[in-house]
């Protein structure tokens, strides 16, 4: 993987500053260690930090193609797993290649099918591409938005990056943040709208769209969108059709040129990826290393529930054994895990998922260590249904965000005078009915049915984003590329039609997956229930952060100034909060807290509210 970043303008060359395109790249190094350009015409400059994954002799960016008298550059942050495939087309209508990097295939696919190009891509991918002879840039985003685009626009300037520190790095993008930001954070985060960059100055690129910039501004469209659709299979061609699906995305992502690993949990998402990678490393004779991961003392204080009723780490190691893989086992140190909490802020660019982000930061670090690629289970739960909110029916006639149990818990905590919570809650609350207006049905679709399309486009859009962001953001502050082959858009286009008797067959959730990969897997995964992320269960970790917070409120800072003294003492006294998700229990809370202070301090943000 990589970063890109640069700057269009084509009423203003003076904009075109060589010194914040460098500096803005610079803030992304740990994205891409291995290599570093810039490149510069009258309109635009691009820069771009290099991972280098695929052909690591010629891979370089930014990319530059002369076609038919005119210039084509780009810089490219992805993985295309059609690119053989492409590459085959290309070759017949008579274009030569000189690199094996799927980034030359990009730029050929824009060479021939222009703006219509991310339509015929299979991965993972944010790109820019300067036409000179067209004069305009165009830039694009994979479906799922797996790789992040930001950009902001300024005066005349189009300015854009993967991360939103190398925007707020360039002197024309203010770390301002306004009402809408703010209620996103206090009500939403990690979770946040779509197309919002959460500071004021600060656009995102939605999933699934592009664009382009000229002498006449910008112009943005979507060229991929989910549709609903009569399903005219049987039970068993559902269950011979996706495991198609499953088998193709997963060996499709396979392929590197350096060292290629799987994050093996133990759980039924993670055990099909490694199973079948497992399978196709044995065709070479070859052995695939695996990793999971656990917490210092969490034998000792795991206590089950709802959501997580099993420890991962026995079934992990089970797993690894039937399958013969190189195991190891990481643990998080406590401490480790509270202290990475101000690094894992700074990989985010916003206060996220308090130690659910920090203790993958510290993991992703451990791994980079022996491998530069791995495979990983997200995005199985939102497709195939495996969130509560699928099936219980309360969960989606609540008119908020199912996954987050206490909508005012962390609001409540701030004075209204800063956070205006009524207003906030109206103004998510209709976000909320119009993600559910727009959700793709069928007048034949039964109620459960319905109720599994509102489930799928709410998780995949809101929940799905923000844990592939997380995974994005930490995994890539340490230079390590993560995959994830359920994130194969012709996955969710298949299963989003399937009836939801075949998806929940007995009651079971996500059935489906269950069936079609039921040969690759032992009955004690087949059969084992759902069980998140790990967390830490160590009583330590609530008395560091407390005391990590106890701290910051001395020193000073945005949160001595916002915050309900009443409404905190509350929360330091009281047992336990669930306030998002599965993980997010009182010390998650507090351990935001020192994330949105740090965060505030550290990028000097403003609130105009």
């Amino acid at each position: 993987m990589c970063s890109i970043a640069g700057i269009a303008d084509f009423h203003a060359p003076y904009s075109l500053d060589e010194t914040a395109a460098l500096k803005m790249g610079a803030t992304m190094k740990m994205r891409g260690p291995d290599d570093s350009d810039i490149i510069k015409n009258d309109f635009s400059i691009l820069h771009h930090n290099r991972l280098a994954v695929m052909d690591v002799e010629k891979g370089h960016q930014p990319m530059t193609i002369k076609y038919k008298g005119n210039v084509y550059s780009i810089v490219y942050n992805g993985e295309i797993y059609n690119t053989d495939e492409l590459r085959h087309e290309f070759e017949m209508q008579g274009f030569s290649f000189n690199t094996n990097c799927d980034t030359e295939v990009v730029l050929v696919s824009y060479i021939v099918y222009g703006e219509d190009a991310p339509k015929y891509l299979n991965g993972i991918f944010a790109f820019t591409i300067s036409d000179e002879k067209e004069r305009k840039l165009f830039f694009a985003r994979d479906r799922f938005g797996i790789k992040p685009f930001f950009f902001s626009l300024k005066d005349t300037s189009f300015i854009f990056a993967s991360e939103i520190k190398a925007l707020l790095s360039h002197p024309s993008v203010s770390a301002s943040v306004n009402r809408e930001g703010l209620w996103q954070l206090l009500f939403m985060s990690p979770c946040k709208i779509s197309g919002s960059g959460i500071f004021a100055d600060i656009a995102e690129l939605k999933p699934a769209h592009c664009g382009t910039f000229t002498e006449r501004g910008i112009k943005i469209k979507p060229y991929w969108h989910l549709k609903a659709e009569s399903f005219t299979e049987s039970r068993d061609e559902a269950i011979e059709h996706t495991r198609f699906l499953l088998e193709d995305a997963i060996g499709r992502q396979l392929k590197s040129d350096v060292p290629l690993c799987t994050f093996l949990s133990g759980g039924l998402d993670s055990s099909v990826i490694t199973a079948v990678a497992a399978k196709e490393c044995a065709k070479s004779e070859k052995k695939l290393s695996t990793y999971s991961f656990e917490y210092e003392d969490n034998k000792e204080n795991f206590e089950k529930s709802l959501f997580q009723p099993q420890s991962d780490d026995e079934y992990a190691i089970f797993m690894a054994e039937f399958l013969g893989t190189d195991h190891t086992v990481l643990t998080a140190p406590t401490g480790l895990v509270a202290s990475s909490l101000l690094n894992a802020t700074v990989a985010r660019d916003i206060p996220g998922q308090a130690d659910i982000d920090s203790s993958l930061f510290y993991f992703c670090r451990q791994v980079k260590k022996r491998h530069t690629v791995a495979l990983s289970g997200e995005c199985s739960d939102e497709i195939f249904g495996g969130y509560p909110w699928f099936y219980r029916k309360e969960m989606l006639e609540s008119g908020f965000f199912p996954w987050i149990h206490s909508p005012f818990a962390r609001i409540n905590l701030f004075k209204d005078s800063f956070a205006k919570k009524d207003e906030g809650f109206l103004y998510i609350k209709d976000v909320y009915k119009k993600s559910i207006e727009s959700v793709p049905m069928l007048d034949s679709d039964s109620p459960e049915d319905k109720t599994a399309r509102i489930a799928t486009v709410l998780s995949t859009g809101y929940f799905m984003t923000s844990l592939l962001e997380r995974k994005d953001r930490m995994s890539m502050a340490s230079g390590l590329e993560v995959r994830v082959p359920f994130a194969d858009h012709r996955i969710l286009e298949y299963i989003y039609n399937v009836p939801w008797k075949i998806k929940f067959e007995n009651n079971v959730e996500k059935a489906l997956l269950r069936n079609a990969m039921k040969d690759y897997l032992p009955l004690e995964i087949y059969g084992r229930k759902k069980s998140p992320y790990p967390k830490t269960h160590n009583p330590l970790y609530e008395k560091i952060v407390t005391s990590m917070l106890r701290y910051r409120l001395k020193k000073g800072g945005i949160l001595t100034e916002v915050l309900d003294d009443k409404m905190l003492k509350e929360l330091m006294t009281e047992e336990n909060v669930t306030w998002f998700g599965q993980l997010m229990g009182k010390p998650q809370l507090i351990a935001w807290l020192i994330q949105f202070d740090y965060w505030a301090d550290y990028y000097g943000v403003r609130f105009s509210l």
